[in-house]
């Protein structure tokens, strides 16, 4: 049985794959800032579905399980001590890391936002690695990192796994031949972000030989699992609004109160997308196949499909009868791409995808029907720009 920290565990995807994980079998402390939900407050966002406080959610699966889940109230970037103290009593084997601001569109809303996301994002990051390095503290990292640190420009080949195949030219003329990370292009602060943790990653990795594997996921679709679905107190948030809605909930969301499908620009981008049951199953992949002391920095691409978004809303048009509305773009990108990605690595684990095509979407618009009365609808318009309006 492993020893498990979730980081960042009372968010998105941190509170589903806890539970996952302690159904599992596998001991799970969680820690979290409530950063999350201080950015509901501070904004007036709100979450479609309730989402009770992290003791209660905690209490209510721990009545329910027979694997308990505990939980600490921590900051790891300004309360590092305590972090520090925790790690020692818990002496993870694994510590998974969603401690970070995971939103493009936030971090794009001013200085305030841009600056915060670069300090708590990098700031969490290093503080943990430093922290396992000092403490002697040997544990497998799994970080979420996201596809958007390749960027979304078309090419005319598949976008490998974290590393590209480079020949170099030598002073004699002889070809070198050199495996690289593969040259970010982030689109956001957030995205820039996470391509910074990859070359904290990689130094950490050499010099220190941390064992770390870092997961280039998708855009996360879905709300629930089998495990937040056991009691209203453990469901998961259902993020609309403008910022942190990801693109397939909040067309569910705007088909439930009839309202037109908010279609960014052409709607030609391509993005590459994942359910949320399977973000559990591939960090538990990641759990079972752990990088080993003195080898780079694994990293695997956490998507199992591809979709434009005006694809998608043809989609849920089609289910819903509800019309598609071209928007004015808020980001600085293409307008239009082309993405093959490379995910032999899960593939390879036995991961079985949910796919978009094949799954039924009457559930997610059952659940957006259920909780209309909570929608505030002007937060669905963008709320944040790439460049200043």
């Amino acid at each position: 049985m492993k020893n498990i920290m979730v980081l960042g565990g009372d968010g998105f995807c941190g509170w589903p794959v806890a539970l996952f994980l302690s159904e599992k079998g596998y001991e799970v402390t969680i820690v979290d800032n409530l950063s999350r939900r201080k950015i509901d407050n501070n904004y007036h966002f709100n979450s479609l579905t309730p989402i009770a406080s992290l003791e209660d959610r905690v209490s209510v699966w721990n009545s329910l399980s027979a694997h308990k889940i505990k939980f600490n109230i921590i900051d790891i970037v300004k309360e590092r001590e305590i972090f520090e103290d925790l790690l020692l009593r818990v002496k993870p084997d694994v510590i998974i890391h969603f401690a970070e601001q995971r939103s493009a569109p936030f971090s794009m809303k001013s200085d305030v936002e841009r600056v915060y996301t670069v300090e708590n994002n990098i700031g969490s990051t290093h503080h943990l690695l430093s922290s396992l390095v000092k403490l002697d503290i040997d544990a497998h990292i799994i970080h979420l990192g996201t596809m958007g640190v390749y960027g979304y420009s078309s090419t005319e080949w598949e976008i490998p796994e974290g590393y590209l195949s480079v020949q170099v030219e030598g002073r004699s003329g002889k070809y070198t031949e050199r495996e690289i990370l593969y040259p970010t292009s982030p689109g956001s602060v957030y995205h820039l972000t996470k391509s910074m943790d990859q070359l904290i990653f990689q130094y950490y990795a050499s010099n220190y030989q941390l064992r770390i594997t870092d997961l280039h996921q998708g855009v996360v679709w879905g709300t629930n699992t089998k495990q937040t679905n056991r009691d209203e107190r453990l469901i998961n948030r259902f993020d609309y609004d403008g910022d942190y809605g990801t693109v397939l909930n909040r067309f569910l969301m705007q088909s439930a109160i009839g309202h037109p499908l908010t279609v960014y620009g052409t709607g030609g981008q391509t993005r590459a997308f994942i359910h949320i049951d399977d973000t559990c199953k591939c960090i538990e992949l990641a759990i079972e196949n752990p990088a080993k002391s003195g080898e780079r920095v694994k990293i695997f691409n956490q998507v199992t499909e591809t979709h434009t978004v005006l694809s998608l809303a043809k989609k849920v048009s089609e289910a819903t009868g509800v019309s598609i509305q071209p928007t004015e773009n808020p980001r600085n990108e293409m307008v239009e791409n082309e993405l093959d990605v490379c995910h032999e690595c899960f593939d390879g684990l036995g991961l079985k995808a949910k796919k978009v095509a094949d799954a039924p979407l009457n559930t997610e618009i059952e659940l957006a029907v259920k909780y209309i009365d909570r929608v505030d609808k002007s937060i669905i318009k963008p709320l944040s720009f790439w460049k200043s309006k």
